[in-house]
C-alpha cells in the first residue's frame, strides 16, 4: 500500500488526534498509512487547506498542554529511583539509580523547553518590570529643548 499524498479530512483528523495525544509529526509520518512529513507540510502551506491548518494549530496547542500536564507525573514517579544490586557474595543492597533520575530530569526539562517555545505567552518566562519597591514601573519622557545663545556655547565647550 502506497503512502497517501492526496488530502483527506480523515487523514487530517488522524494526524491531529495523534499530535494532541503527544506524538511528534515525525513519528506520525513514519507510519505506513500516513503521508510523508513533507506532504503534511505542503498541506499546511496550501491556502485550500486553511481549515486543516487551524485544526493542526489547535492540536499543537493541546499537545503542549499535554506535555505540561505530564511533568508532575514524571517528577512524582520514584518507582525506579532505586534498584536492587546483587553483590559478589550473593547479598543484595539497594542502590540509587542516578541514570533514571537524570532521565526524568531530562524529560521534564525537554517538556519545559518545548512548552516555552511553542506557547511562550502561556508557558514562557514572564519578566515583570517594577520599581525598586516592587511597585509598577513608571516611565517619564523628558523632551529636551534646543538651547539658545550663551547656554548652547557653554554646553558645547563644557563650561
Amino acid at each position: 500500500m502506497a503512502r497517501p499524498t492526496d488530502f483527506t479530512q480523515e487523514t487530517a483528523d488522524a494526524i491531529c488526534l495523534k499530535l494532541a495525544e503527544g506524538n511528534s509529526l515525525r513519528s506520525i509520518c513514519l507510519a505506513d498509512d500516513m503521508p510523508n512529513k513533507s506532504t503534511v507540510l505542503r498541506w499546511l502551506l496550501d491556502p485550500a487547506h486553511a481549515a486543516f491548518c487551524d485544526q493542526y494549530t489547535r492540536a499543537r496547542a493541546l499537545q503542549v498542554d499535554g506535555m505540561v500536564d505530564e511533568m508532575p507525573d514524571i517528577a512524582d514517579d520514584g518507582s525506579n529511583d532505586f534498584t536492587t544490586k546483587t553483590n559478589g557474595d550473593g547479598s543484595t543492597a539497594e542502590a540509587f539509580n542516578s541514570e533514571h533520575v537524570q532521565r526524568s530530569r531530562l524529560r521534564i526539562d525537554t517538556r519545559k523547553w518545548v512548552a516555552e517555545r511553542m506557547a511562550p505567552k502561556k508557558y514562557g518566562s514572564k519578566v515583570a518590570l517594577t520599581d525598586p519597591d516592587g511597585g509598577p514601573l513608571t516611565v517619564q519622557i523628558v523632551k529636551f529643548s534646543d538651547i539658545e545663545g550663551e547656554d548652547a556655547a557653554s554646553q558645547a565647550t563644557g563650561e
